[in-house]
């Protein structure tokens, strides 16, 4: 037996770091031969932080941020590489109950159609301009989060301009709940469980989920430090194969209660298991009783949840560009494809003879039902995939999809 690798990993109390958390705690790694040792962090800004200075070797992270990294838009650029993805969907828009009770006299309904709601907003906003009082404040995770791009997608699609009719503030995840019942913001985009806890405190409406906004989308991944990935290729194809196996087991119904209580421990959520259970069952209780059940509403397996879909990294550079982040050039453009890693996710997990996806890249938005389709290995299905206002995005077409991202 060869010495165990030991791999730093640093991640955020989100439920959505249960796959890399299982894998530490479950034993996943150490059958790997991996000595995973995990650090929480306070924000996202620690984490990219952290990274580039070799804090950490991979940790969980926001799917546009190592984009962002290897992008020379963060003060420590470092290049970074996504072998891995933790899951798709997972995110919700909650507001506070005053802009709920808003929202609901401009048409709204309890039922998360992502263009009633944001057409009620959109009322709503315009109400309050008219009577002279201050824009509304929303709150995101980080300037180059899945949060930033939804929230603005799902705003601008409603015809919300987000830089001019809204202010959007950057707060970091565990403090959302409680920004939000202090009046210093109005709403938020946040991985779960902090929506929930807001909805269980009665100062949160839920008004959007991510899983409706675009269907089994990306969200967090597995960042690695590319000079370590490519000293330790060995440790990292092992880390990814430990992943696997943990995701596997976060999927199966029959751990839900194992898994909630391991992410309640202090050292990870310190959240309530009942706080969880939305993210585990998408049963999404929304404020004042209502529930609804969301069709994969997080998934940190199935649908090919971990494969780093290069479309995926080329959706989140379109939004970097859109919202002025970033100018697009051939280059940025380059550096943008060339992050997320699917060549190493399959030569880890070729040995286990998984379902691996025929190819890199994918049209997203085109699939309307759950398609079975080629794969190398076992059989493999995709869910639907659509964006709610019916956009398709090709990422043979990036050029034409820019040009058509208007702004409100």
């Amino acid at each position: 037996m060869s010495m165990a690798h030991e791999i730093t990993a640093g991640f955020m109390p989100l439920f959505d770091s249960a796959v890399l958390v299982a894998a530490g705690e479950m034993g996943f790694a150490t059958r790997e031969g991996i000595e995973l040792k995990l650090n929480r962090e306070t924000s996202w800004a620690n984490i990219r932080d952290r990274i580039a200075i070799g804090h950490f070797d991979v940790a969980h992270m926001l799917g546009p941020m190592p984009l962002a990294c290897s992008l020379g838009l963060t003060p420590l650029a470092s290049e970074t590489i996504v072998p891995f993805s933790l899951g798709l969907g997972g995110n919700c828009v909650t507001v506070s109950n005053a802009v709920w009770e808003g929202m609901a006299a401009q048409g709204a309904a309890p039922d998360l159609d992502p263009a009633r709601a944001g057409a009620a907003l959109g009322a709503l906003i315009r109400e309050r301009a008219a009577a002279g009082r201050e824009p509304m404040r929303f709150a995101v995770v980080h300037p180059h989060s899945g949060h930033n791009y939804e929230l603005r997608y799902w705003l601008a699609a409603c015809g919300i301009d987000p830089d001019r009719d809204v202010e959007i503030v950057i707060v970091p995840p565990p403090f959302m709940t409680d920004a939000l019942a202090a009046g210093r913001i109005d709403g938020y985009c946040v991985g779960e469980p902090w929506n929930s806890a807001a909805v269980a405190v009665g100062t949160g409406h839920i008004v959007a989920v991510k899983a409706l906004l675009w269907r089994n989308s990306p969200e967090k991944v597995i960042g690695a430090r590319r000079a370590w990935a490519e000293e330790n290729p060995e440790a990292l194809a092992a880390l990814l194969r430990a992943l696997h196996h943990s995701a596997r087991w976060c999927q199966d119904p029959a751990n839900r209660g194992e898994l909630a209580a391991l992410m309640a421990r202090p050292a990870f959520l310190g959240q309530p298991e009942a706080i969880q259970m939305p993210a585990l069952t998408g049963r999404v209780q929304l404020g004042g009783g209502v529930e609804r059940r969301v069709e994969d509403f997080f998934l940190p397996f199935d649908k090919a949840a971990n494969f780093p879909w290069k479309s995926h990294a080329l959706w989140f550079y379109t939004q970097m560009v859109r919202w002025g982040q970033l100018p697009h050039t051939p280059q940025n453009l380059a550096i943008a494809r060339d992050c997320y890693r699917p060549d190493l996710y399959r030569s880890a997990l070729k040995p286990l003879g998984v379902a691996l996806p025929g190819a890199n890249a994918k049209v997203e938005g085109a699939l309307k039902a759950a398609t079975p389709v080629g794969s190398a290995g076992a059989s493999l299905v995709l869910g639907p995939d659509g964006f709610f206002d019916g956009q398709i995005f090709d990422p043979d077409r990036i050029d034409a999809y820019i040009a058509s991202q208007k702004r409100p």
